[in-house]
């Protein structure tokens, strides 16, 4: 019986969204990567910095597409995508609808199978992205400061991490098992 859990499960994690072998991603047919803004490309609120404009900088040196993508109002995230050379963003998204996942597809002009998610929450961020039917990487909140609710999610995104990555660990245990037989 499947895991009522696993729809929050996230593909891959990694440490922060600036860990993320790109390079990889583009070699195994990836062209559009949406991101999350707050607290997974930088602290919430905090304006785009130089290794946010960077990593744009490099996705499109490496021929991505992106696209931000945002529950904040259009001031926020407008900004943040003109400082950061992001290629399109979508405000209010709704997330974790799955609309606003195909309007960043759309605006790419991306396919689920060849596009991939980047944010920090489990319930709104890799909930929606997989309802899309996209890759998902989980990062690392940059920050710790957060809003009441985000900080009230956190707990129960702390029980949903323990079963994944326990059931994670033993796919590793039986897989390492099956290899020395």
């Amino acid at each position: 019986m499947k895991n009522v859990l696993e729809r929050f499960y996230p593909d891959h994690e990694a440490g922060s969204a600036y860990d993320i072998d790109y390079e990889a991603l583009r070699g195994q047919g990836f062209k559009g990567i949406i991101f999350d803004i707050d607290n997974t490309l930088v602290p919430h609120g905090a304006p785009a910095d130089e290794r946010a404009k960077a990593l744009f900088g490099r996705l499109k040196g490496l021929g991505f597409a992106s696209a931000l993508l945002s529950n904040n109002k259009e001031p926020r995230v407008r900004s943040f995508a003109e400082d950061a050379g992001a290629g399109c963003y979508i405000y209010k998204a709704g997330k974790p609808g799955r609309a606003g996942y195909e309007r960043a597809m759309e605006k790419m002009k991306t396919e689920p199978e060849t596009t991939l998610f980047v944010g920090d929450q489990l319930f709104t961020d890799v909930w929606g992205a997989k309802r899309a039917g996209l890759l998902t990487w989980l990062v690392k909140p940059i920050h710790p400061k957060e809003e009441i609710q985000i900080v009230l999610k956190r707990y129960l995104e702390k029980i949903v991490l323990y079963f994944y990555h326990r059931q994670k660990e033993r796919r590793e245990s039986c897989n390492g098992n099956q290899r020395k037989d």
